[in-house]
């Protein structure tokens, strides 16, 4: 069986979770405690020795990277998430890319400052915090934009960059940041959060977000 290994509340994990739930197809997802360090055991160190989750072992095949692996698991089982075609592909990439490089490095600065760091007991750095802030506020409205014109984040098919951008955008609430000014981002969210393939990971971000302690 197809496995995959990380954590509930991971948003590169459930980038990999929404796309194999979106396939079909069954996995055993296997809990790496990252909180207690398991990622940099000799053991995981074998088969990422980057020490970071998610990884999939596919029979003897493994692969870590949440991108590389949704869009493996997408191109073997011929998914729509992943089109052939080239032209369409390349703009799913785009969006991937745009999303993964820019909003969830701004993201990144946020969770952390304000759900980890006072979890693990050390103060905010409000300098990195106030730059990620800044941040969304530049990249967010070109998602709006793209999705006043279209229903799907590459255009008017689902895709890879809808899976992908819905994990990165799951903490926003529990960061205390509010995306119902942009009511086409808005919108799109929640209807994919009331899809299967999210469902299936979780009914509300903010529960499964409690496994931090």
């Amino acid at each position: 069986m197809l496995k995959i290994f990380g954590v509930p509340f991971s948003v590169n994990v459930n980038k990999v979770r929404y796309t194999a739930n979106y396939i079909g197809l069954d996995y055993e997802l296997i809990k790496v405690d990252i909180l207690k360090g398991e990622q940099k055991s000799q053991e995981f160190l074998a088969v990422n020795p980057a020490g970071k989750v998610p990884v999939m072992v596919d029979d003897n095949f493994i692969l870590f990277e949440s991108m590389a692996i949704s869009r493996y698991l997408a191109s073997r089982h011929r998914s729509e998430l992943y089109p052939e075609d080239l032209k369409k592909r390349a703009r799913v990439d785009q969006w991937i890319d745009f999303c993964s490089i820019h909003l969830q490095m701004a993201l990144n600065r946020i969770f952390f400052n304000r759900i980890i760091a006072p979890k693990i007991g050390i103060p905010k750095d409000e300098e990195t915090l106030n730059a990620g802030l800044k941040l969304v506020e530049q990249f967010i409205p070109v998602l709006e934009g793209q999705l006043e014109k279209n229903e799907f984040v590459s255009g008017g098919f689902p895709s890879l960059s809808d899976t992908n951008l819905l994990a990165i955008l799951d903490p926003v609430e529990a960061m205390g940041l509010n995306i119902n000014r942009y009511p086409n981002l808005y919108q799109w969210f929640q209807n994919l959060k009331k899809e299967d393939f999210y469902t299936k990971c979780h009914l509300d971000y903010a529960e499964t977000l409690k496994d931090l302690g």
